[in-house]
């Protein structure tokens, strides 16, 4: 029998990695332990990798043709917190993170019976690694997204590891994790269940 509460919070890590399963991620890893600081917090949920998954390129809510998105949609729509994770490339977020934006620009045109928006009183953070220079800059570009399609972002919604620029070591390779990241993952867990509990007890008002 399923024991789950039916008011526990749900989140949903999409991993933005442009490597395929099983091939390892260090977005991936980040993502998976922002999830388990979010269970610390009685906070349910999945990690889905979007390059193993067919996505196609757009902006609507399907594009049919055997499109992934809409099934991914729907979990994204049953969760309360959203985790978009993704490395670094030439200083920005990957193609596969702009692609899942994408996608979400869709949820401007979808409401709700009193006129809100279908992700309005959803939270969203952001993980991101990457062995150059960008953090700030990648997640300044993901925080504004999120926010024009809906979500929002609590204090301190982001964690990430760097490493040395022109460098070979990820953060998947670093073994222990490093204590300023994985602080900052913890906080922006407790940060994003804490937001997420209040506005699903207070919902914003309709437009």
């Amino acid at each position: 029998m399923d024991e789950t509460p039916t008011d526990q919070l749900r989140a949903l890590v999409l991993c933005c990695t442009l490597k395929p399963s099983p091939s390892r991620s260090s977005s991936e890893l980040l993502g998976m332990r922002v999830l388990e600081a979010l269970r610390r917090h009685d906070v349910a949920g999945d990690v889905v990798r979007i390059a193993d998954q067919h996505v196609a390129f757009g902006v609507s809510t399907d594009e049919g043709d055997d499109d992934a998105w809409p099934g991914i949609r729907r979990q994204m729509l049953d969760a309360d917190i959203l985790v978009l994770a993704t490395p670094i490339w030439m200083g920005q977020p990957s193609s596969v993170c702009k692609l899942v934006l994408e996608r979400l620009d869709a949820e401007l045109g979808e409401t709700d019976d009193e006129g809100r928006i279908l992700t309005s009183g959803k939270v969203a953070g952001v993980a991101v690694v990457g062995n150059e220079d960008g953090a700030h800059h990648v997640s300044a570009e993901v925080y504004q997204a999120l926010s024009d399609v809906g979500f929002t972002i609590p204090a301190n919604g982001v964690t990430y590891w760097v490493g040395e620029a022109m460098q070979s070591t990820d953060y998947q390779d670093l073994d222990p994790e490093p204590e300023k990241t994985a602080t900052t993952t913890a906080t922006l867990a407790a940060n994003a269940a804490h937001l997420a509990a209040l506005l699903k007890a207070a919902p914003y008002p309709p437009s």
